[in-house]
């Protein structure tokens, strides 16, 4: 029924209790999770010149970190992952890289706005994936 999982990280501790949820989803299934890490292109266009460059490096580097830990918690436990850091709206992104991939579930935590998102009200990227997306989106609280 799922081949493969998505699950979208941000390195926080919410993603920690989406993917314990998304392991035993995959070990049950026999399937591929893939971790996705989206460097926020709102965040990175606030900032201009050097700073710009320092900051998309910085969220990069972060990225690789948080895709890193996804992988290792899925060979933990036998399967196979795979991750990618994208570049983008994260909402966008994860829809996009779910519909290019194959991906039958996503599952992320509705926890973790971004600083932007707080600012403005704009409600969460978990509340955008699942309005758009056109797999089941599991939020895990």
């Amino acid at each position: 029924m799922y081949d493969d999982i998505l699950v979208p990280t941000d390195g926080s501790e919410a993603v920690d209790r989406a993917l314990d949820h998304a392991i035993r989803l995959a070990t049950n299934h026999d399937a591929t999770v893939h971790a996705l890490y989206v460097v926020d292109q709102r965040i990175a266009a606030a900032n201009s010149g050097d700073l710009h460059d320092e900051v998309v490096a910085d969220l990069e580097s972060q990225g690789e970190d948080a895709v890193s830990a996804v992988a290792e918690a899925a060979a933990e436990a036998g399967l196979d992952a795979e991750t990618h850091v994208a570049h983008g709206t994260p909402d966008t992104e994860i829809v996009a890289y779910a519909e290019e991939n194959g991906i039958d579930v996503i599952v992320m935590s509705p926890e973790g706005k971004s600083p932007r998102e707080r600012i403005r009200s704009l409600g969460s990227v978990s509340d955008r994936v699942a309005d758009d997306a056109s797999v089941p989106v599991f939020l895990i609280k």
